[in-house]
């Protein structure tokens, strides 16, 4: 008899914004399931990001079916794990954790979320020349997608000059020599005028992180601009990049599509993806998102 109720968490910081329990809650309820999802948020619980190892394990023993994992755990948390599935241990990083039969497997759905949203939003992008902002796990998986995209180049630039190090040469490895390279934050300006996007994966831009990760002067018509932020929708940059004429794609699509992903590893039903982007809508209180029309 096919499973119908389902107990699942999201850990993270600062996560009371996020959409994921509802969006995944909606999608149950359309298909007759029982589905609670609980927010752990170490933050609120005065916890530092080491101990996701501990809540992984509380779960597991409290009869979880499955966990989200968000900034700042996705790369924390692998140690802790029993296995990764082949596209997680291919980035270093994990969002999803499904138990079963008392074993944890770390999963991650950002990738085949981002690029999904990205096909949608932005299906006529030059992807030769790709700067990327953030090599943390976020930033794993959107450069994960972009090279599967068929990105010629991707430049990974961030604040730990080491973890951007880190990402191309694994980057390379998994695509091949020269499809990735690192670089320092003083070279962004000079990268972006030789671009033909930016994918911004830093926290910068979310509520709690106002601002703009690069100057806006670095903007230029013809330049696209994708966001991985969602909360708010409109980030400061995506704000600045429309204002100059860049074509723009925002985090809502990643949000979504990632999340379809994961509902189909936790319950192994499929789920229906337009609805959520409709859920999504309605839950922000936007119209559409640049992820497409949401119809």
């Amino acid at each position: 008899m096919a499973k119908d109720s389902f107990l699942v968490g999201l850990i993270g910081a600062g996560i009371g914004p996020s959409l994921s329990p509802a969006l995944h809650e909606r999608e149950a309820d359309r298909q007759g399931l029982r589905y609670l999802y609980r927010r752990i948020d170490i933050d609120a619980l005065g916890l530092r990001p080491e101990a996701v190892g501990d809540l992984v394990r509380a779960a597991r023993d409290l009869g979880f079916d499955g966990l989200n994992i968000t900034h700042p755990c996705k790369q924390l948390v692998i140690e802790h794990l029993d296995a990764l599935a082949p596209q997680a241990e291919a980035l270093g990083a994990v969002n999803s954790v499904v138990f079963e039969d008392g074993r944890s497997v770390g999963h991650n759905t950002d990738v085949t979320g981002f690029a999904a949203a990205f096909a949608r939003g932005l299906p006529d992008a030059a992807l030769e020349r790709v700067v990327q902002l953030g090599a943390g796990g976020a930033g794993a998986a959107v450069a994960h997608a972009m090279l599967t995209l068929g990105a010629g180049r991707v430049t990974v630039v961030d604040a730990l000059a080491d973890r951007a190090v880190d990402l191309a040469a694994a980057l390379n490895r998994h695509f091949g020599v020269g499809r990735a390279v690192a670089a320092g934050p003083d070279r962004l300006a000079g990268l972006i005028a030789r671009a033909d996007g930016v994918v911004h994966a830093t926290p910068t831009g979310m509520a709690a992180h106002p601002g703009l990760p690069f100057s806006a002067e670095s903007l230029r018509p013809g330049l696209w601009v994708a966001e991985v932020v969602y909360r708010p929708l409109e980030t400061e940059l995506l704000r600045a990049a429309r204002a100059v004429g860049c074509a723009v794609l925002d985090g809502g699509g990643m949000a979504v599509f990632q999340a379809v992903d994961a509902f189909r590893l936790f319950t192994g039903r499929e789920p229906d993806s337009l609805r959520m982007l409709r859920d999504f809508a309605e839950l922000g209180g936007v119209v559409e998102s640049s992820a497409g029309p949401v119809v």
